[in-house]
């Protein structure tokens, strides 16, 4: 137990580095793009300074329309800063949206990482069941603190692998069938018995453990993945 909580303890350490370093570096990356954005772009104020060195240069201009003619260069290009700085604050959000996003995105990688890590250890491990109770006349099954209602027929179908189990045998679909009919197996087809085994799994609800608990053995039949001196019959 102690090592398995410091590999706990060390891998979920190294996944929060992981984590941080990820965020700064995808926040360093969009801040250094933002500056140079916002640098590149031109000032709000170059049009506004342009229209007024040509009111400067231009002070002979004193004719009506040459007047309106520099009184409407002076509108563009106050409307074209107004723009300008609207751009600004579009980019900027945007900016945000795609930090907020990537960060998400990074977690979320993380996460599933993570997980499918956790499930190839259980997988490599096993459900660790300290006590499996059978009772028949109640109709349930007490796994470890969980206890599960079962039909007749996934209850009897779990009952005959766990005998199997203490017998330290595997049974192909075909015997499974042939023990709960109590015909003979050469008579049994072993998709019976593969039916028997995905009701008892869909009784136990959780898929995954009830996966693992139940274990297909490729070409040789199924079996309790557990030890046989936690099985009790009542």
């Amino acid at each position: 137990m102690p090592e398995n909580f410091s590999f706990a303890t060390d891998a979920r350490a190294s996944g929060m580095r992981v984590v941080a370093l990820g965020v700064g570096a995808i926040v360093l990356i969009l801040a250094i793009a933002a500056v140079f954005l916002f640098r590149t772009l031109p000032d709000a104020n170059a049009f506004n300074a342009r229209v007024e060195q040509l009111f400067v240069e231009n002070d002979a201009l004193t004719g009506a329309s040459e007047i309106k003619l520099l009184e409407i260069l002076a509108q563009s290009g106050t409307a074209f800063s107004d723009t300008l700085t609207s751009y600004r604050v579009v980019i900027f959000v945007l900016m945000l949206f795609a930090t907020a996003l990537l960060v998400a995105a990074l977690v979320f990688l993380v996460v599933i990482i993570a997980q499918n890590r956790r499930m190839e250890a259980i997988e490599r491990q096993g459900i660790r069941v300290s006590s499996l109770i059978i009772r028949r006349d109640a109709r349930t099954v007490s796994l470890n603190d969980m206890e599960f209602n079962l039909t007749e027929a996934a209850l009897e179908t779990l009952a005959v692998l766990a005998e199997a189990r203490m017998d330290e045998d595997l049974l192909t679909g075909a015997e499974l069938e042939a023990v709960i009919s109590g015909r003979d197996a050469s008579d049994c087809e072993e998709a019976a018995g593969a039916t028997r085994i995905k009701r008892l799994r869909d009784s136990l609800g959780n898929q995954m453990m009830a996966e693992l608990l139940v274990k297909t053995v490729a070409r040789r039949g199924y079996m309790l993945a557990i030890d046989k001196a936690v099985i009790r019959m009542e």
